[in-house]
C-alpha cells in the first residue's frame, strides 16, 4: 500500500503546537537550579522538576524573572511515606534584611499522619504571621495546585482554587504590606527536623532517604517590570479587590475545619496584645 505523505502545512501546525506546549510552563526556560549538587532534576522536556533530599544536602530552584504583584501557581506532589523532618517549599521572596516574602511550607509527617501546610507573610523583614492548615486530601498521591494571589489590596493563598487564607493591606493602621519590592519564585526541599514535625520532637529518618518531591505547571502571571507597566486592564489579578461571596464561604469552611494554628488567636505569644491586623480583619 502506498504511503500518503502529510501536507507540509499540517506538519508546520503540528510542530507549532508542540513548540507552544513546551514553551508554556517550561522549567528549562523559567527557572534556575540554585543548589543541591545534582539533586534537582528537570525531566520530561522541561515539564517536570524533582527535588531530592538526603543527609548531605537538599535542593532548590528559583525563577529567572522577578515580579511585583501577580498570580503564581505551582502543582506539587509531596514526599510520600515517612517524611518527618522534611520541609517542601513554594514561596516568593525579595532579598536583604528588610525582605518581603509569601510562604507555602509543607511540613513532613510520620506515615499515616497528615501533612501540615505552614503559611507566613513577611513585610519589610518582619514575619511572625503564621497560619497552619491540614489538607483535605493526601498531597502525596497526586499533584495539587497551590497558588498565591498578590496585588496592592491583599494576598490570598489558594489550594486547588479554594482560598485558605487572606492577608489584607492594612497600611492605614500601620501594618507593613509587601508592595514595593520585586520578588522571585522559589522552591526547595530541605531538612527542618529541628522544628518541622511536632515542633522538632520527631526527627528525620535518614534510612528513608532520598526524599523526593515533584513539581510541574509553574505559572507566573505577574508584573516583571514594575507596577507602572502592569495595567489593571491587561492583568485581571490587579483589580481583584475582594473575594466574592462563594470564595468567602470556602475560606470560612477551610478555616473552621482545617486550620490548626492562627497567630491572631495566640494570646500567649503576644501578651502585650495581638497584632493590629488581627482585629482589623
Amino acid at each position: 500500500m502506498a504511503s500518503i505523505a502529510p501536507h507540509p502545512a499540517l506538519i508546520f501546525l503540528l510542530v507549532l503546537a508542540v513548540s507552544s506546549a513546551l514553551a508554556k510552563g517550561n522549567f528549562y526556560q523559567d527557572v534556575d537550579i540554585t543548589w543541591g549538587d545534582g539533586r534537582a532534576k528537570i525531566l520530561d522536556n522541561g515539564q517536570l522538576l524533582t527535588l531530592s533530599l538526603d543527609k548531605s544536602s537538599g535542593s532548590g530552584f528559583q525563577s529567572k524573572s522577578q515580579f511585583l504583584f501577580g498570580q503564581f501557581d505551582m502543582q506539587i506532589k509531596l514526599v510520600p511515606g515517612n517524611s518527618a523532618g522534611t520541609v517542601t517549599t513554594f514561596y516568593l521572596s525579595s532579598q536583604g534584611s528588610m525582605h518581603d516574602e509569601i510562604d507555602f511550607e509543607f511540613l513532613g509527617n510520620l506515615s499515616g499522619d497528615p501533612y501540615i501546610l505552614h503559611t507566613n507573610i513577611y513585610s519589610q523583614g518582619k514575619g511572625n504571621r503564621e497560619q497552619q492548615f491540614y489538607l483535605w486530601f493526601d498531597p502525596t498521591k497526586d499533584f495539587h495546585t497551590y497558588s498565591a494571589l498578590w496585588n496592592p489590596t491583599h494576598i490570598v493563598f489558594f489550594v486547588d482554587g479554594t482560598p485558605i487564607r487572606e492577608f489584607k493591606n492594612n497600611e492605614r493602621i500601620g501594618v507593613p504590606f509587601p508592595n514595593s519590592q520585586m520578588m522571585k519564585v522559589y522552591s526547595s526541599l530541605w531538612d527542618g527536623e529541628d522544628w518541622a514535625t511536632r515542633g522538632g520532637l520527631v526527627k528525620t529518618d535518614w534510612s528513608q532517604a532520598p526524599f523526593t518531591a515533584a513539581f510541574r505547571g509553574l505559572s507566573t502571571d505577574g508584573c516583571t517590570s514594575g507596577i507602572a507597566a502592569c495595567s489593571k486592564a491587561n492583568n485581571p489579578y490587579m483589580w481583584q479587590q475582594d473575594l466574592d461571596s462563594a470564595n468567602q464561604q470556602k475560606l470560612k469552611w477551610v478555616q473552621k475545619n482545617y486550620m490548626v494554628y492562627n497567630y491572631c488567636t495566640d494570646v500567649k505569644r503576644f501578651p502585650q496584645g495581638l497584632p493590629p491586623e488581627c482585629s482589623a480583619n
